[in-house]
Parts: C-alpha cells; sequence; structure tokens
C-alpha cells in the first residue's frame, strides 16, 4: 500500500514558497516555512497627497514573513504548533546548514531585497528561535532566488570551506564563503551565468568546488568556482527555465534537475550530454527534495500538478523513466516548496478521512515580474545517519496570493517519532513525514506518506 495523509494544514497568511525541515539531530522536530507576498499600489489604501493634491505614487512592495513551527508529536490534532513568526523581506528560497556551526544551526535566507541572510538558532524558554546573524546584499536592484549550502551530505572533511551559492535576479551566480568563528558572510566571486534570471543554483555535494545552475533561458549549466566564469558545460536538454536543481546526498554521480517544461530529468554528472531518465511531471518542477535516508526516493513540487513522489532506482541503474509512486494535486492552488522530515516513524495512526475545502479564492501576483537571545542550541550536535512555475505559455505569472482564511485538519493519533542517529533501517521505513507549501491558499501542508 502506498498513500499520502494529510495530517494538518495551516494557513500561513501570505502566500508560502519555501519550507525547509531542520537536518540537525536534536533539532528535527522544527520547521521553517517562507512566504512571498507581491503588493501592488492599488491593493493598498489611498495613499498620502503632495501639496499639488495628486496622489504620491509607490512602487511594489514584496513583503515577506518567516515562521518557524515545532513538529509535537502528543498533540494529535494540531502537531504543528508555530513558536516564531518575523516579519522580512519576502523570502524566495532558505535552507538549513547541515552542520552546526559555532554550536548552533543556522538557516539561509534568500530574499527580495537582493540579500542573502543567515538566522542562528537559539534556546529560549524551553523552546527555539531564529534571531539574526549576517547578511549580505549580493547586487543592487536585484532578487536573491536561490541558495544551497556546500553541506548537503554528511561527511565533510575537517579543512574543507563552509560555503554558499546563490543566483539572482539578473542572472548572477555569487559565491560566499561563511566565516564560521564570526559567523559572518564573504563574497568570493560573482559572475554572469544566465541571460535572464538565474533561478537556481546548487553544490555537487561530493566536490563541492563544482556548483550547477538553471536559468530563465532554459539552460543547465556547470561551473568549476575555481575558475569563476568559465563554464564547464552547458545543457539545452531542457526546453523551458530550469529551476530546480539537486544533488544526490547518497549517490556520488547523480543530480536530478526540474523545470517549467514539466519534466524531472536525473543526470550520471561524468557525462552531461544526455540524461539517465526523463520523466514528465505534468507540471513546473519548483523545487525537487532527495529523501534524507532512502537514496532512490525523490520529492518534488509541481506547481499545479501538486507534489509528486518518484522511485529513482530503475532510473539511476537501468536508465528508465522514474515511476510516480505517489501524486496530490490541491485544488485551486500551486505547490511550490516541499521537503522531507528527518524525523523516523514508529507508527501512525489515522482517521479514517479527511478532505479539502472546495471555497478557495485566487488571485494573481508575480515573481517573474520582480524577478531574540543568547542561549546556544545545545542539541544541535553533527550528524551521522546520512544526509537538502509551470509556464505553459510565456504569459502566465507564476506566484499568487491567496484569500483563505481556516485551516482544517486530520486528527492523528498515537504518533511516535524519533530524532536520533541510528540507521534508518532500524525504524519504520513505510512510513515518512513531509510538508509542502502552496500559492492561491496560502497553506502549509503536513502529510504523512505510507510506501513499501
Amino acid at each position: 500500500m502506498m498513500g499520502s495523509f494529510a495530517l494538518q494544514t495551516v494557513d500561513t497568511e501570505l502566500t508560502a514558497d519555501s519550507v525547509e525541515w531542520c537536518p540537525l539531530q536534536g533539532c528535527r522536530h522544527l520547521l521553517a516555512c517562507g512566504t512571498y507576498q507581491l503588493r501592488r499600489p492599488e491593493d493598498r489604501p489611498a495613499g498620502p497627497q503632495n501639496k499639488g493634491g495628486m496622489e504620491v505614487e509607490e512602487p511594489e512592495v514584496r513583503l515577506g514573513r518567516l515562521f518557524l513551527y515545532n513538529f509535537n508529536d502528543n498533540n494529535s490534532i494540531h502537531p504543528l504548533v508555530e513558536v516564531q513568526r518575523k516579519d522580512t523581506s519576502a523570502i524566495l528560497d532558505m535552507k538549513w546548514c547541515h552542520i552546526p556551526v559555532g554550536g548552533h544551526a543556522l538557516l539561509g535566507l534568500a530574499d527580495a531585497s537582493g540579500s542573502i541572510q543567515l538566522l542562528r538558532l537559539v534556546e529560549y524558554e524551553k523552546s527555539h528561535v531564529l534571531e539574526p546573524l549576517s547578511s549580505l546584499a549580493l547586487e543592487e536592484q536585484c532578487l536573491a532566488l536561490s541558495l544551497d549550502w556546500s553541506t548537503g551530505k554528511t561527511g565533510r572533511a575537517g579543512d574543507q570551506p563552509l560555503k554558499i551559492i546563490s543566483s539572482d535576479s539578473t542572472g548572477q551566480l555569487h559565491l560566499l564563503m561563511v566565516n564560521e568563528t564570526g559567523p559572518r558572510l564573504q563574497k568570493v566571486a560573482s559572475w554572469q551565468a544566465h541571460q535572464f534570471e538565474a533561478w537556481i543554483a546548487a553544490f555537487n555535494y561530493w566536490h563541492t568546488e563544482i556548483v550547477y545552475s538553471g536559468g530563465d533561458d532554459g539552460l543547465l549549466r556547470g561551473w568549476d568556482t575555481r575558475v569563476p566564469g568559465k563554464f564547464l558545460f552547458t545543457s539545452k536538454r531542457h526546453t523551458m527555465g530550469v529551476c530546480s536543481i539537486q544533488s544526490s546526498p547518497h549517490r556520488e554521480h547523480i543530480l536530478a534537475t526540474g523545470s517549467y517544461d514539466e519534466h524531472i530529468l536525473l543526470w550520471d554528472t561524468r557525462n552531461m550530454k544526455q540524461p539517465l531518465a526523463d520523466t514528465p511531471v505534468q507540471g513546473g518542477v519548483w523545487r525537487i527534495k532527495w529523501h534524507p535516508f532512502h537514496h532512490h526516493l525523490l520529492l518534488a513540487a509541481c506547481m499545479h500538478s501538486g507534489f509528486k513522489i518518484l522511485n529513482c532506482q530503475k532510473a539511476m541503474e537501468e536508465k528508465q523513466e522514474a515511476t510516480v509512486l505517489t501524486s496530490h494535486t490541491l485544488p485551486d492552488s500551486l505547490v511550490y516548496g516541499a521537503d522531507w522530515s528527518w524525523l523516523l516513524f514508529r507508527s501512525l495512526q489515522r482517521a479514517p478521512s479527511w478532505s479539502f475545502p472546495s471555497n478557495l479564492g485566487t488571485k494573481t501576483a508575480d515573481l517573474k515580474g520582480a524577478s531574540e537571545l543568547p542561549t546556544p542550541c545545545h542539541e544541535c550536535i553533527e550528524d551521522n545517519d546520512g544526509e537538502g512555475h509551470a509556464r505553459p505559455q510565456s504569459g502566465m505569472k507564476p506566484l499568487t496570493e491567496g484569500m483563505r482564511k481556516n485551516g482544517t485538519w486530520l486528527q492523528a493519533t498515537a504518533v511516535t517519532t524519533r530524532d536520533c542517529g541510528v540507521n534508518p533501517e532500524e525504524a519504520d521505513s513505510a512510513f515518512s513525514l513531509l510538508a509542502t507549501c502552496s500559492f492561491y491558499d496560502h497553506v502549509l501542508h503536513l502529510w504523512e506518506w505510507e510506501g513499501n
């Protein structure tokens, strides 16, 4: 039996586009969600007038809010509990660092002000909060669109520097170094990578001097950061903008990419002329995430096609199309964010039914057009158990803002999770916990997935 079961929905108020579970042992019950809201002048009340009696024109504003949730398995009805919200510039992407830095978990944000922000997780009144640590502006007049840490898999060498790769709306890539004693951000290099928006940038986790990028020009490119600006390869295999890339943390030469063209490609990085497999998913692939424990499972946020879970075993070994194990389309929404939890399930029982409300309103917004507290998190210790728009028409606007006000929950009982460093085989491998977030309805969804 395989299937996905919604455990909870949470109204994020602003449109949600990024969701990330903390990968660090002792902190895996924490989930961060980022939002993006484009507020146009016509969306605001009448503004101030100048001396001539004319209204002062105001620019579009991109608003954001960062939420931090605690997953409480003792709360069977509302297991996700909000512990912090923080207003910020609109968030386009975020990632947790996979190793503690200075005894803390770090969360990196890419925002609409064109900056990369670092926040550290600290303990406060028997809970956790994120506090600002460092920020670096990439360029003037740009949006930071994505970021990735060089620590996407377990086993970083002691002398390996901690790096971030980011991309922006002008098509540039930016290599940043994180000073771990600070920590603070330092720009190492920037270069023009794409003609239009560089939607995504990602490390090769096995060889972190190598990075990959995807842009609105439809190109997938590889780069050696030791020679910035000189690409290793250019692939035109995707037929539309490339917006998701992730190196496998489990298998050295495996790379997954996704595009507005509604296809997920798997590659052997030793031969980037042709992909190992090409899988259509009926939706633009905004984010893809390898499972933290099971090397063959890939989670995809497919915009209007919802989210999908793919079995890539035969694709990697026999060059066959990946098998879609679960496909869950959400009504009147675009799924932009998706991530696996690192918590291990022992057992989970569910109520027999659940349904989505049907009265979801919609209103279009636009990404393309824009294109506190001193104690460290002592629980965050290094891991040892393994490893993180369909645009069918050029006029389609990819991001949206919704009208939904209330969430709906599925009652769940007898949840038992583990946050430990044991091998995943010691847990019930049939169960996984994941989260998605979506536009139109501005909703964060918590799911249980049951596979073979």
